[in-house]
């Protein structure tokens, strides 16, 4: 094994989006990852997503949510709710750096795999929980799920078009955001309280981690806006409330993000247009001018940028040094020249597809390239594996286990 966290080994109990994607980043630092799993269901994104087909087009028991939070562990299935299980559980985190879970707060104690707990027997373990709403406060003993964290976050309330424009109103991204935001919080104060394990204490510690905490802090500088001046900012599509022109724009073909980010690029971007005169125009010649004038300044961009193609202007905007994108979907996404350069496009061997395509790690380490060591498993495909390796356990003590059902 190799990689920055090749020592290590993370108890993975968590399901879903938040917990799975901290334990896969873990893994694809090269930690040991043990995936503990219900017997027969499984973690519950086995059943979302699209089912993965294998060498002769048949749908697998596999999913595309499984798949992308799960690569590089070992699945073992042990019943929590067996004391066999539970013991079981005790052993393997005796013999780990990291656990991960996301079960409602306090739902683990009532099994003995808290923290206070398992700390007694491993001082050194760093013990991450993930929940909805946290450990403490009024709504800690609630459930939830990522639209809920991106609507009570204030996301929701920034993203989408005016209210007076067509389709107006609150949106929810397109993606878990609030899942993965959580997720690469967790993998970084797991790392942190490795470090302080490994540097100065010699103990583990506890992390209590919210998403809604998570999604409110990664609001950043949108929540600043509003601390500093007490003003609410309005949904702008895809524009910006600050800067201009930064948003997307329809052309002949195609869309087109523009991000003009200074005055020396507005003066590029409008000698591109054929518009030189807008860059000396009073009314837009600064960037505070331009986002005080969006409402004059948008529609003649508007009108020029629809008689060429977004390639086109894409293509010229780069030679000119005018950030733009033309906007993608992801068929377009994967056989663009750079994102293919950064191989952020991969592919594993899998016992049922024969390969599956992943979407990389995109850190780039100098001394420990990330190595995709396993394909995301099959549901207690390494229960046997992992029992006799970490546990010491024979063969006759493994069935004993599986007829009682704690496996």
């Amino acid at each position: 094994m190799s990689g920055c966290l090749s020592r290590s080994r993370v108890l993975d109990l968590s399901r879903i989006f938040a917990g799975p994607w901290a334990a896969q980043m873990l893994a694809d630092f090269g930690a040991d990852v043990i995936k503990v799993e219900r017997p027969q269901r499984g973690d519950d994104v086995r059943q979302q997503g699209h089912r993965m087909k294998d060498r002769q087009g048949r749908e697998t028991s596999e999913t595309s949510s499984f798949l992308a939070m799960n690569r590089g562990k070992r699945s073992v299935t042990i019943d929590l709710a067996s004391p066999v299980g539970q013991d079981l559980i005790r052993r393997l985190a005796q013999e780990s750096d990291i656990l991960i879970e996301n079960f409602k707060a306090g739902d683990l104690r009532r099994y003995g795999l808290d923290y206070e707990t398992l700390s007694r027997a491993n001082p050194r373990l760093v013990y991450c929980s993930i929940t909805g709403f946290g450990q403490s406060g009024p709504y800690s003993h609630l459930p939830g799920y990522d639209p809920i964290f991106q609507s009570m976050s204030g996301l929701m309330s920034v993203t989408g078009n005016p209210d007076d424009e067509p389709g107006g109103g609150p949106q929810k991204v397109g993606y878990s955001i609030a899942d993965i935001t959580a997720g690469l919080y967790a993998s970084i104060a797991i790392l942190a309280a490795l470090n302080y394990r490994d540097t100065v204490s010699g103990r583990g510690q506890y992390i209590d981690l919210a998403l809604l905490d998570a999604q409110v802090a990664a609001m950043s500088h949108v929540a600043m806006n509003y601390l500093v001046s007490g003003r609410l900012q309005e949904r702008m599509g895809t524009a910006s409330p600050i800067t201009c022109p930064w948003q997307t724009f329809k052309c002949a073909e195609g869309d087109i993000t523009i991000a003009v980010g200074n005055d020396p690029q507005f003066v590029r971007f409008c000698e591109v247009l054929g518009k030189p005169a807008l860059a000396g125009d009073p009314r837009f010649s600064t960037n505070p001018m331009r986002a005080k004038n969006r409402r004059t300044l948008v529609p003649m961009l508007e009108e020029a940028l629809l008689k060429r193609s977004a390639r086109k202007w894409y293509e010229a905007f780069e030679a000119a040094g005018v950030p733009s994108g033309p906007t993608y979907d992801f068929r377009q996404v994967f056989e663009d020249p750079q994102i293919r350069h950064r191989e952020l496009l991969t592919e594993m061997a899998h016992p049922l597809a024969g390969a599956v395509p992943m979407v990389a790690n995109p850190i780039k380490f100098s001394d420990t390239p990330i190595e995709y060591r396993r394909p995301p498993p099959l549901l207690g495909e390494h229960t046997r594996e992992v029992l006799r390796e970490v546990l010491r356990l024979d063969e006759p003590a493994i069935d004993a286990l599986a007829q009682q059902g704690a496996i």
